[in-house]
């Protein structure tokens, strides 16, 4: 992995679209940090779209959530 803004915001885009509970859970709150740092989403994102670096970000976000139960 290495540090790419745009990666990062693109994984966790993809990670609040894919596991948020709802309008008041905790990860739907990303949305908001992303809005509030000017990102706007391509309209194909999604896991498959994301590079190398995207997926692994992405997967380490997954993993943090169901292995602390959270």
């Amino acid at each position: 992995m290495y540090f790419d803004r745009f990666d990062i915001c693109e994984a966790y885009y993809c990670y609040a679209s894919d596991y948020h509970e709802g309008q008041y859970s905790k990860i739907y709150e990303i949305f908001g940090r992303l809005y509030d740092l000017k990102f706007e989403p391509r309209i194909n994102l999604c896991f498959e779209s994301l590079n190398e670096n995207g997926q692994w970000i992405y997967q380490n976000l997954v993993n943090k959530k169901h292995l602390s139960g959270l």
